[in-house]
């Protein structure tokens, strides 16, 4: 089956078709570096990764870049707050996204270029753009016309004319509507020379000229949050398509993390930082929260559905566990379940595909009770291929030691969960039935599950 994605500029779900056969290329929005990343930021580069390691499956051969921007109003106007170098505050946050990225299991990108780095591309690009009529230079700043290019518009869907945009006090603006590629120097602002003088990029700019360099003139796939359509997209598709570049194909976009009904942002001091959730939530628990809802659905914060998420998590880690303990380590099956493989084909169907991944351990966990090792151990096969895709195998390296929420105190845990599970099945066996539902109760009220199969009881940790 053909892979299929919801197309923002086209308002419709298309077939995908590579412009390269056997390979794919996307271009992602990432984080721009003026402060630490909360859950809502990550969101995005977790969704585009599960899109990347669908793509692997399927046989493609991806090149993902994701961008940092490391240099921008905001960083700026930090450094000045902060009185420290807007490089350090950048790099500071930028080692903060990677640290986010690596605890939620994302793959590093093909390629993760800096802004500050490419200078000489984006002088080039309005070399260019100024030499077409399209770009020219006021005060020491260089702008792009939008009316110079009939199509500005098309992926928001807004008319022009009902497009009023401030001219963020400057002069020399042609139309208020026009936007800055290059900002001209100010005192105490990092600046770059250029032949129209001193100064620094705008961000569209940005963006346009590291995906050409890193992807050409053409590629299949640019994505980003909702809040990038307009205008950081609209003007990225300006610069590049007034440039000569066929540019993006396909433009897929993820949808928020919000609080409350508001986006999630730092301006509305809502924020979650990444750094404190993995501190109160298992990383693992974090990935499936955000990743499992479908990309285009907005999730709605709160505490009581990361309980939910966890819950539903130690329902397939239990169930991993229970084989691997009867069976040992099984390794994932070749290929993933028709079911899910046709639901992540349709737009990535997580939801979907995860209540393939549901039904299996449900599945497994019959075979289990009837003591069929043989059917057990196929199911998790499969468990672990469809999980192996979403990023959320426990058996995984990436989770090796985190599962247990500390390997080091298992053991000691484990020796003397089994003295009391001894002295309640002795209570059982002389059919003390008070005493050994009371050991249970005190048991489960501590925060460990009990079950009782063929082999005998068994402890797990249950939900925070």
């Amino acid at each position: 089956m053909t892979i299929r994605l919801y197309d923002t500029s086209a308002r419709q779900i298309r077939d995908f078709s590579p412009l390269k056969p056997g390979c794919v290329s996307i271009y992602l929005c990432g984080a721009t570096v003026q402060a630490a990343p909360h859950i809502g930021h990550i969101r995005s580069g977790l969704n585009f990764d599960i899109m990347r390691r669908w793509f692997e499956y399927r046989g493609y051969d991806v090149t993902f870049v994701r961008n940092v921007t490391d240099i921008d109003d905001k960083i700026i106007a930090k450094s000045a707050d902060q009185g420290r170098p807007w490089w350090a505050i950048g790099y500071e946050n930028e080692r903060a996204f990677n640290d986010g990225y690596r605890a939620l299991g994302c793959l590093p990108p093909t390629y993760e270029p800096r802004a500050t780095g490419h200078i000489t591309e984006m002088v080039e690009m309005m070399r260019g753009l100024i030499e077409r009529g399209h770009a020219y230079v006021a005060d020491g700043s260089v702008y792009f016309d939008v009316r110079s290019f009939p199509q500005y518009l098309a992926l928001s869907n807004q008319d022009i004319d009902d497009l009023r945009q401030p001219d963020e006090g400057v002069s020399g603006k042609r139309d208020p509507r026009d936007f800055a590629m290059w900002k001209a120097t100010k005192p105490g602002e990092p600046d770059w020379e250029t032949p129209w003088g001193r100064g620094r990029p705008g961000w569209h700019l940005e963006c346009s000229a590291m995906a050409h360099k890193y992807l050409g003139s053409a590629f299949d796939i640019h994505g980003g949050g909702l809040d990038l359509v307009f205008p950081h997209h609209e003007n990225e598709i300006a610069q590049a398509k007034a440039y000569g570049d066929d540019f993006a194909q396909y433009w897929v976009h993820n949808a928020w993390v919000t609080m409350s009904g508001e986006k999630m942002s730092k301006s509305l001091g809502n924020s979650v930082l990444v750094s404190e959730m993995v501190k109160r939530w298992r990383p693992i628990v974090l990935r499936y929260y955000l990743g499992t809802p479908h990309y285009r659905s907005m999730i709605e914060y709160s505490e009581e559905a990361l309980r939910e998420a966890e819950s539903a998590f130690a329902r397939i880690e239990g169930f991993v566990q229970r084989v691997v303990e009867k069976a040992g380590v099984v390794e994932p099956a070749a290929e993933v379940p028709l079911a899910f493989a046709e639901a992540m084909d349709d737009d990535l169907g997580v939801p979907q595909a995860l209540a393939v991944v549901h039904t299996t351990v449900r599945q497994g966990n019959s075979a289990l009770a009837a003591d069929d090792k043989e059917a057990a151990v196929a199911r998790l096969a499969e468990v672990r291929a469809m999980l192996g895709v979403l990023g959320l195998d426990p058996l995984d390296p990436q989770w090796a030691g985190e599962g247990d929420r500390g390997e080091d105190l298992h053991g000691v845990v484990d020796t003397l969960v089994r003295m009391v599970l001894d002295q309640r099945e002795a209570a059982r066996a002389r059919k003390d039935w008070p005493t050994a539902d009371a050991i249970r109760d005190q048991l489960g009220q501590s925060g460990l599950v009990i079950e009782d199969g063929p082999q005998g009881p068994r402890w797990s940790l249950g939900p925070r």
